[in-house]
């Protein structure tokens, strides 16, 4: 998320607070959930923005509103736990960044407004029933770029005119795996390249996907 995504989304949530203030107890400061599946050090530059954005618009933390920060730390099996503790908080809106944080309070939540940023395609995902009516608790901003992934296999093979073989190291639980993929197996395919998937859970994971990639004769440039 870059400032200026960050800046639109911020309107978004102050929408969504200003819909869940009518239902406030007199001086009850509105609470904003930040879930994130990074840590507090890898998120700071967000923050900062997410905040710096807030004050702009005359929202200064623990004056005027409250921002419940949840961390999955890089493990994201802790998602749907941390989403879970927050909506049990009553949160009035939630804030996520991502496929797997979106996911996590999609399945935890109906009701609380969750503003979703930098996702892919959320209507492909399922999380919205469309771009012009989202439907249900979800909206935020699309960064909608489903066929990057074979705009760049092409690219790639601009650049190298002998490429013939393409490793591509990726996760297959992250929300729009598939739809990324397809685009790059097409464009692998139409311009007559090898491809090689290696499935990426974690760091522990990347010795063995080049050991499998290294494996494979290489391909000649």
């Amino acid at each position: 998320m870059d400032r200026k995504v960050i800046c639109f989304a911020l309107g978004t949530v102050l929408c969504a607070l200003s819909y869940s203030a009518d239902a406030q107890q007199p001086k009850q400061l509105p609470r904003v959930a930040y879930l994130a599946s990074g840590s507090r050090s890898s998120e700071l530059s967000h923050i900062e923005a997410f905040n710096e954005g807030l004050r702009e618009r005359g929202y200064t933390e623990g004056q005027n509103i409250i921002i419940d920060y949840s961390f999955a730390e890089g493990k994201l099996d802790r998602l749907p736990a941390l989403a879970a503790d927050l909506v049990r908080s009553k949160v009035d809106v939630i804030v996520t960044g991502g496929g797997p944080t979106t996911r996590a309070a999609k399945d935890a939540t109906k009701s609380i407004p969750t503003v979703l940023v930098n996702i892919s395609d959320p209507v492909a995902l399922g999380f919205v029933a469309s771009l012009a009516k989202p439907g249900g608790n979800m909206t935020g901003l699309a960064s909608i770029q489903t066929d990057l992934g074979g705009k760049r296999v092409e690219l790639l093979k601009e650049i190298l005119p002998q490429l013939s073989r393409l490793a591509v190291l990726a996760n297959r639980d992250v929300p729009g795996y598939g739809v990324q993929m397809k685009e790059v197996e097409v464009a692998a395919q139409t311009i007559g390249l090898q491809l090689q998937v290696e499935d990426i859970q974690g760091p522990n994971d990347l010795e063995k996907a080049f050991s499998a990639i290294t494996k494979v004769a290489p391909a000649p440039f």
